[in-house]
């Protein structure tokens, strides 16, 4: 039983990407409907209808971050995802009109994020340049990786099926026993995700462009600059092994049977995407002080979290403000 269904969410997998497009069109023609009148039935059934892609396309990736991926943070935010969308669904075909503004904030986040993750042309400059960017802060500490093509495995360039792909962006350490150890970066690796978070929070509210402005000018150099350190640390750690301890108990708990990849299990999988999450509240917060419309959003979210309403405002001592549903 257990076999037929990671098979079946194996088998999902192969839809994510043209479900993908195919949400953010739905989640765009709801934002629009919804921004010039969002009490017309169409307007709120074409979101409901939205939220409920948004939840078929989190099941699609639960076996990759979980099984592929091994990533406890994002197995489980992905399993949680896939109810909490049928929530908003069934929020918004219920009437709460504030979750028109949610709507609108994960259609930018895909407008920004999905280029970047589909279309080479966006991805290889970005996915190139944190690639060198992360060298050259290893290198100011001490340390020079030898940087190589991405396709460079093991001492030879492994091109599947023909395919050629030059990106410069994979780090190759040679340990002392001989064994090769290559950490590559991906569009993961380069922040769009957690950036493209913020602009579609700060971009569907409503509110003065001069302070909305000053919000992603606060928010997405942090995001990119803590992303480095980031690549800086389970580059090193994973690179040096700097965190090879409880082999077994690491290996066990990851499902995997290569002991050169517990430092990086430990670095990435556990502490780097732990602190990511605190590191994610704690510019919420910044956020929040430059631009309180986003309260809203907020308010929402631990709303369908603990069943119960909330006053951030009043609460942040903020100035309250006027948003979709208020």
């Amino acid at each position: 039983m257990l076999d037929q269904v990671l098979g079946t969410l194996e088998w999902l997998t192969g839809f994510s990407d043209p479900l993908a497009w195919l949400v953010i069109a739905a989640f765009s023609l709801a934002s629009v409907l919804a921004w010039y009148d969002r009490d017309l039935d169409s307007t709120r059934w074409v979101a409901v209808a939205a939220w409920v892609l948004f939840a078929a396309f989190w099941l699609t990736l639960i076996y990759h971050f979980a099984f592929v991926q091994k990533s406890i943070v994002e197995g489980i935010g992905t399993l949680v995802a896939v109810p909490g969308a049928l929530y908003v669904a069934y929020l918004l075909a219920n009437g709460r009109q504030s979750l028109h503004v949610l709507t609108r904030a994960v259609a930018i986040m895909g407008i920004v994020f999905l280029p970047f993750e589909a279309l080479a042309l966006f991805r290889r400059p970005l996915v190139e340049a944190v690639t060198s960017q992360t060298q050259f802060l290893m290198n100011l500490i001490g340390y020079d990786p030898q940087v190589v093509n991405g396709d460079f495995v093991n001492g030879v360039v492994d091109s599947p099926q023909g395919r050629v792909d030059p990106y410069r962006n994979t780090f190759l350490w040679v340990l002392p026993d001989g064994h090769q150890v290559t950490y590559t970066i991906k569009i993961a690796c380069t922040g769009i995700g957690s950036m493209a978070i913020f602009a579609g929070l700060i971009g569907a509210v409503r509110a003065p462009w001069r302070r909305k402005a000053a919000a992603l000018g606060l928010s997405i150099p942090i995001i990119y600059a803590l992303n480095l350190v980031r690549n800086v640390f389970i580059g090193l750690s994973f690179g040096r092994q700097y965190l090879h301890v409880f082999p077994d108990a690491v290996m066990t708990l990851f499902g995997s049977a290569d002991p050169y990849k517990v430092s990086f299990f430990l670095a990435d999988r556990v502490l780097a995407q732990s602190l990511s999450v605190v590191a994610l509240v704690a510019i919420t917060w910044l956020v929040v002080r430059e631009l309180p419309e986003v309260l809203v959003v907020i308010e929402d979210l631990l709303f369908m979290a603990t069943g119960s309403e909330w006053d951030l405002q009043g609460a942040l001592g903020v100035q309250p403000v006027r948003t979709d549903g208020q």
